[in-house]
Parts: structure tokens; sequence; C-alpha cells
């Protein structure tokens, strides 16, 4: 499985990148709000220090000036993935983008139908927003595990890139069903090495070691 940083948080991202946990990177306007910082600033700099994909979201609803717009995110770097909704205009502006042989992430998935229309207007990645489902009292979960299903039916290229990760959890169950890559916030990322268990093993073992009076040096 692939983890993409959700976030536009640059030290955060270069922590995870330099440890080998950064596969990609997504952005979206409230994360690019969240950091307060201009679009293609510290988009550019993601695009540097990130090999694999990241995502720069369109903000225009109609497909001509959303080519308009994703044309232009995608002159910032080669490893632009151009991000579209899951409306029409999206799926419009998203066959236009694959035609030219751009890489697109179509976002605010909510359904297996949709997922198909995106896979049929060539897109490279899937976003079923999980937690949002999960939100509104469905599991977010059955979804990816109806893409994975008729994606594999078809033979469909689109990966799944489940989004709106909220907890470990979260990771551990789309791991489980084959969601080629999940995106979540950093802190989701760290807090899959933490375990009760595990800190209660190292304490014992300090405190056994102290006991010792033994010093490594």
């Amino acid at each position: 499985m692939k983890f993409f940083i959700d976030s536009a948080d640059v030290a955060a991202i270069r922590e995870l990148n330099d440890l080998g946990m950064v596969d990609g990177v997504t952005t979206n306007p409230s994360l690019i709000l969240k950091s307060g910082r201009d679009i293609v600033e510290v988009t550019k700099e993601i695009c540097d220090m990130v090999s694999g994909p990241v995502s720069a979201e369109v903000v225009a609803t109609e497909a001509k000036e959303m080519i308009r717009e994703g044309l232009k995110l995608a002159r910032i770097a080669k490893n632009i993935a151009i991000k579209v909704p899951l409306t029409w205009d999206g799926l419009t502006a998203c066959k236009a983008f694959a035609s030219e042989g751009h890489k697109v992430n179509v976002t605010l998935c909510f359904s297996a139908a949709q997922a198909i229309l995106a896979a049929k207007a060539g897109a490279s990645f899937i976003s079923p927003f999980i937690g949002r489902l999960d939100d509104i009292h469905l599991d977010g979960t059955d979804l990816i595990a109806d893409i994975r299903t008729i994606y594999d039916n078809y033979g469909y290229r689109t990966e799944i890139l489940a989004a709106s990760i909220r907890s470990v959890n979260h990771v551990i169950e789309c791991a489980k069903i084959g969601a080629d890559v999940v995106t979540a916030p950093p802190a989701v990322i760290k807090a899959m090495a933490s375990h009760p268990l595990t800190d209660r093993g190292l304490d014992q073992f300090l405190a056994d070691w102290a006991r010792t009076g033994q010093k490594i040096v």
C-alpha cells in the first residue's frame, strides 16, 4: 500500500519523507488555506521534495475553466496530479487531462457508480471519502470494497486512493480490502507506530535495565 500525506505542511511532510513514509501528497483548498502560503509556492516546494504524485486541486466548477486551471497547475512540476471534483464537468476535464498524458485525481467520490465513471474517463486515482460517509452513519470502507471488486472485475487501471482517513483503523481496513493508496494526515501516519503494549513493554525493559546498574558505552 502506498502512503500519500494529506497536508500542505512542508515541515510535517519532510519529516515523514525522510523516513521513507511518503509515496505522494494530496492537497486541497482547505489545506492550502491552513498552510497560509501561496498555492504555487507551497506546491512547488512539496513537488521538489517528494518524488511521487502531488495532487493540486482546481477550484473552478465549469469544465472549460477547470481545464485552464489544471493546465496551469500542471506546469508547476512534472509530478503534479491534477485534482478535479466528481461532477460531470470534472469528468469532462479529467478526460481532457488524461488524453494529454496528465495524471488526474478525481476527488469527492461517495458511490461506486461515480467511481466507475471516473475510471472510464481515464482517472489515475479515484478518491472515495470514507470518513465523511462514516459521519452520516454509513460504513465508508464498504465503498472501498465495492470499488475494489468492480475495478478488479473489469481491469480498470485507476488506483483507489482512500481519502478522508480519520484513524489508524481506517488505514488497516483499507489495506485489508486492497486500496492502492491511503492519503492521511501526518498525525494518523505517526499514530500507526503507537500501541499501549509497546509502551508497557518498553517501560518494563527500561526498569529492569536500570536495576542491572549497567551502561552501554
